[in-house]
């Protein structure tokens, strides 16, 4: 049971030390209840999503989830899902985010989402959610925008996370249905962030949900770049696949970072998962939170 405030205990975990998870939407009852969840009820039956899930956690809620689990900290995204004038569209708040990170500064960090089709005001709302609210990282969904990661239009936002200093995740590969009405297109296999990293060599890109089915693909972009990384949510991980734990455990293990992308996977099973998969001592801790102090430049 978590603390009344709420901090973790390292000692309590198997390890010894907790957890990072990097992929975290931010799906409370309130977001719930304003219909700023891109995913419909088909989705969550895909995903196999439990019954009291849906209805959301409460930040507190969710902390108790991930001391279960041995998570010290979690990046919560304030995730911008398409045009903002279509109907099929959300977006989460970015003050949303920021009342969960400031009660909790030591179990959350802030993602800031970008919406491309904002331009300057975008570029604007970016600076303020870095330089004033403390967000660590900016996240790109590119299917969203119909456009691929090597787009035109993405390119004032890379150049400005290389400004700030913060590193980009963004889905690279396949694009399921997340609702009916609105089938959005696979547009970002892992090949193309080889551009960006070349044009950018300042940026930091992380590749999120393994660029599954091209997990290889996205293997050989983190090992050519040293400012390419990938991460390991959105699928359980007995579901990683060989090439992924071996690149994790071995060659890569610099390079890859723990994720859940909760709601999709629950976050006590994916930490029992890892445990499951019998990685070399370092290799795990890198992985499961090294890496992410370093590339997020989080405190710890």
């Amino acid at each position: 049971m978590a603390s009344t405030d709420y901090q973790f205990d390292p000692t309590s975990t198997r390890d010894g030390y907790g957890a990072i998870d990097i992929v975290v939407n931010f799906y409370t009852p309130q977001v719930i209840a304003e219909k700023r969840v891109p995913t419909d009820e088909n989705f969550r039956d895909q995903v196999r999503m439990a019954d009291d899930h849906r209805r959301g956690l409460t930040s507190e809620q969710y902390i108790e989830k991930m001391d279960r689990a041995g998570i010290e900290r979690s990046l919560l995204i304030a995730a911008r899902c398409g045009d903002r004038r279509m109907s099929t569209s959300t977006e989460i708040p970015y003050s949303y985010v920021h009342e969960a990170c400031q009660k909790y500064p030591h179990r959350y960090s802030g993602v800031a989402g970008i919406n491309p089709l904002l331009g300057i005001s975008g570029l604007k709302e970016l600076d303020h959610a870095v330089k004033d609210l403390g967000f660590v990282a900016a996240h790109l969904y590119p299917h969203w925008f119909g456009q691929a990661p090597d787009a035109a239009i993405y390119y004032p936002y890379y150049a400005r996370c290389a400004e700030l200093g913060i590193p980009i995740m963004m889905q690279v590969g396949h694009c399921l249905v997340y609702r009916d009405d609105n089938r959005l297109a696979t547009v970002a296999k892992p090949m193309l962030l080889d551009r960006i990293a070349i044009d950018f060599p300042e940026l930091t890109i992380i590749g999120i949900h393994l660029g599954y089915p091209w997990t290889e693909e996205m293997i050989s972009v983190a090992t050519k770049h040293r400012n390419v990384y990938m991460a390991g949510d959105a699928y359980a991980p007995k579901h990683w696949g060989q090439s992924a734990v071996h690149f994790a455990n071995t060659f890569g293990q610099d390079k890859f970072m723990f994720g859940t992308d909760w709601w999709v996977i629950d976050p006590e099973r994916a930490v029992t998962e890892v445990d499951d998969l019998a990685f070399r001592d370092h290799a795990k801790r890198k992985i499961m939170r090294d890496n992410a102090l370093r590339v997020f430049n989080l405190p710890g």
